[in-house]
């Protein structure tokens, strides 16, 4: 049996700042850190600033280092290495593969939570956490190659009245960060594409802009209205609602602006 163990540890939301405590303490202890930003991204901060506030160097892994994950398991094998990654870490396949994969090689595993952007976003526009269906992600169409799945997924929780939690593509290697702008008219297109009227430009959305931060931008309104509204820089999220509770629709008009033409639409 190995006597290493392998501790992931969720940096949060936004900064540096978000770590927890109990993540400072499994840090302080370790041998090696090790991270990766490809899944999501700390935009309010950088790794130097990491370093500093953990007082230990951090190796960031490459994609292709990540999912590999020889350096991170035979670091493991003999020593205590922390794994840092945005928000939560159990929220990404890749980590949960490589906590598999250390548990069978003999190698504890610990996981210390962080924030997250699946209650963080829903919690900011005063949804129900209770009442999201399945999270989708859209992603930067390519040369042949415009997956429209999200779509599906959102016509599929809408016939069960439930939200749905859309991230947006992040492309670490390009430095390419997708905003609700973009999002909103890939929605659009696959909308033109599939024709089945779940959303049209009078149909309301919710975004949240940089969730974790002092000053997050929370709006909700029409598609239309949206797609020419200023979020700043991102890490931007786009919620598509199901069915509203009156408190829920209370919420998105006190603090997403939510128009009141719009709330009385959205009441069951």
């Amino acid at each position: 049996m190995t006597k290493g163990k392998l501790v992931f540890v969720g940096l949060g939301l936004y900064d540096e700042k978000d770590i927890s405590l109990k993540g400072l303490d499994e840090i302080k202890s370790c041998d090696k850190v090790y991270a990766e930003f490809y899944t999501a991204k700390l935009v309010g901060t950088t790794i130097k600033k990491i370093e500093k506030t953990i007082g230990k160097p951090v190796e960031v892994l490459s994609r292709d280092e990540t999912e590999k994950g020889d350096k991170i398991l035979d670091s493991a094998k003999n020593k205590k290495v922390v794994f840092l990654t945005c928000g939560d870490p159990m929220t990404a396949t890749t980590h949960v593969d490589l906590r598999l994969r250390a548990a069978n090689n003999g190698i504890e595993t610990k996981v210390v939570h962080g924030s997250s952007v699946a209650t963080a976003v829903p919690g900011l526009l005063g949804l129900q956490n209770y009442k999201f269906g399945r999270t989708t992600t859209l992603v930067f169409p390519e040369k042949n190659y415009f997956p429209t799945s999200p779509y599906d997924v959102i016509r599929d929780n809408r016939k069960t009245g439930l939200h749905t939690l859309v991230l947006l593509d992040i492309q670490a290697d390009k430095n390419r960060l997708m905003t609700a702008n973009e999002g909103l008219e890939l929605l659009s297109e696959m909308e033109k594409k599939h024709k089945e009227k779940i959303l049209s430009d009078d149909s309301v959305v919710c975004v949240v802009a940089r969730a974790g931060s002092d000053n997050p931008i929370v709006a909700a309104n029409s598609v239309a209205f949206l797609k020419k509204m200023d979020f700043g820089p991102p890490l931007h999220t786009i919620v598509v609602p199901g069915n509203l509770h009156f408190m829920e629709i209370e919420s998105l008009t006190r603090f997403a602006g939510l128009p009141s033409e719009f709330g009385k639409k959205c009441k069951n």
